[in-house]
């Protein structure tokens, strides 16, 4: 089995190859392929009369650098069935470099032995230019495979492979998610060459003002926190600090009881914010219910019970197991397949059966609400009527056994049996696919707008709601009604 040797060439001129990594090249009597001839030691070693081949035109056949990886390292291959070869790549072998990865991967299918040598790392130029520390704090990033969610943005990073202006213009979209367009980047072209060249621009500027090529790095220095204060770290470092000792005096005495209201509460907000259709204040709403999550979850830490961690990685592994449609190889019809799956799947995760199918209806639910719940469990067990008269059926029947305890002027008989006579009517609601919640929810708003349109009538005529007869109210009702009608 043949050897493919591989040799790192450095990140700049002749000069910074190691002594012995240029007798190599010199002593070497075949061919000698490169990644790429677009390198300054390429043309000085062609100079003295070193014969290079490069893989240049699969970049101008190739789509995408993939392809073009795996299409170099395939020839490789192919031509170490006759022979060893001689492969040479820019800077560092086993830094920034796909196709020495691939090559690996060949080799630990037994396809080819394989010998690295390396050569001086881009990095070690670029740091020397730029004059950082990496000690600091520094992330590679390859600018060919950006993920925005992977970028720590409070230490040095550098982005490699800025081939040329679509990748320089991709690295500025993602970074401009996070930074202004003011912010400062620097260019870094040829590091460790004679040609080295260093510009710093305005971060919209990156894909405009400066010419890129395959020896362009890009260089963004630390971030300060408090421009990240849209990220998640952040966040946790403001309730981590605010529970600590030396935090708020009120975020400090706070308990999973204590903060119960408050989970609700914000809650609440987000739904009158849906029902306003205020996008604006369903982002301001949906963060402060994160406050609770946070709060909630940094007592779980602090008592030694639980963190954040625990939280998102329970719903992750929840959201994967109950989507095996979307995660696994299981096809579904339509949602109510979904939900057939999803109920399935959860009483597989719980184990035992509960002592009662209503076990799953928290109590804490709003009233309305509730009935509604039970009844589906009730119905999922054939506890149901197929027809909707027995139903309305019910409503009249329990009316009249209200109107009887009114009669009998016996006030907890009135409440047990108008209870029950809320319960029918939500019963009639779930019929008809209807929610009884939202559907008073509507009428309490609609109620608000109505009335809020009498006081407004009133004090245009220097008046309270007070100061009118009953008719006199129910003449603006039919006004504040007529006037609303479109709105409602």
């Amino acid at each position: 089995m043949n050897t493919i040797q591989v040799l790192g060439l450095g990140a700049g001129d002749i000069e910074q190859l190691p002594l012995g990594v240029y007798r190599q090249l010199l002593n070497h009597t075949g061919t000698i392929y490169s990644r790429t001839i677009d390198h300054p030691v390429i043309t000085q070693l062609q100079e003295e009369g070193i014969n290079v081949t490069g893989f240049d035109s699969i970049y101008e056949q190739e789509n995408q650098f993939g392809s073009v990886y795996t299409t170099i390292v395939h020839q490789l291959v192919e031509k170490a069935e006759t022979s060893d070869v001689l492969y040479v790549v820019p800077g560092h072998p086993m830094l920034a470099e796909r196709t020495i990865q691939l090559l690996i991967e060949e080799r630990e299918a037994g396809r080819i032995e394989l010998s690295i040598k390396g050569g001086q790392s881009f990095l070690d130029a670029t740091f020397q230019a730029l004059e950082i520390d990496p000690i600091e704090g520094f992330q590679l990033v390859d600018a060919t495979d950006l993920d925005r969610n992977r970028l720590t943005l409070i230490n040095h990073t550098i982005f490699c492979q800025v081939y040329d202006t679509m990748i320089a213009s991709e690295v500025k979209l993602t970074l401009l998610e996070d930074l202004s367009p003011d912010h400062p980047v620097t260019i870094v072209t040829a590091a460790g060459s004679e040609n080295q060249k260093l510009t710093t621009v305005p971060l919209e500027e990156l894909d405009r003002s400066v010419e890129v090529d395959n020896l362009t790095s890009v260089y963004v220095p630390p971030v300060s926190k408090e421009s990240l204060n849209h990220q998640f770290f952040r966040l946790r470092e403001v309730i981590r600090q605010l529970r600590a000792p030396g935090g708020c005096p009120w975020d400090r005495k706070q308990t999973h009881e204590s903060l119960r209201k408050y989970l609700i509460e914000e809650a609440y907000e987000v739904i009158d914010a849906i029902n306003r259709q205020d996008d604006d204040h369903i982002a301001e709403e949906l963060g402060d219910v994160l406050l609770q999550v946070m709060l909630h979850s940094q007592i779980g830490e602090d008592d030694g019970f639980f963190t954040i961690e625990d939280v998102i990685k329970g719903v992750t592994d929840k959201m994967i197991r109950r989507h095996p449609h979307v995660f696994e190889h299981v096809t579904v019809n339509d949602a109510d397949e979904v939900v057939t799956n999803w109920e399935a799947i959860k009483q597989e995760e719980k184990g035992e059966m509960p002592d009662s199918i209503l076990d799953g209806v928290p109590t804490s639910f709003p009233a309305l609400l509730q009935a509604e719940e039970l009844q589906k469990k009730a119905a999922k067990v054939g506890f149901d009527w197929d027809d909707i008269e027995p139903v309305v059926a019910k409503v009249d029947e329990e009316w009249q056994e209200f109107l009887e305890a009114r009669e009998n002027k016996n006030k907890e008989e009135m409440e047990k049996e108008f209870g029950d006579y809320l319960f029918a009517i939500a019963n009639v609601a779930r019929h008809y696919k209807l929610s009884s919640e939202n559907a008073l929810q509507r009428t309490n708003r609609k109620f608000r707008t109505r009335l809020y349109a009498m006081e407004q009538e009133a004090k245009s005529q220097g008046k309270e709601l007070a100061n009118y007869t009953l008719d006199e109210l129910e003449a603006l009702w039919v006004q504040a009604k007529e006037n609303n009608k479109g709105a409602e």
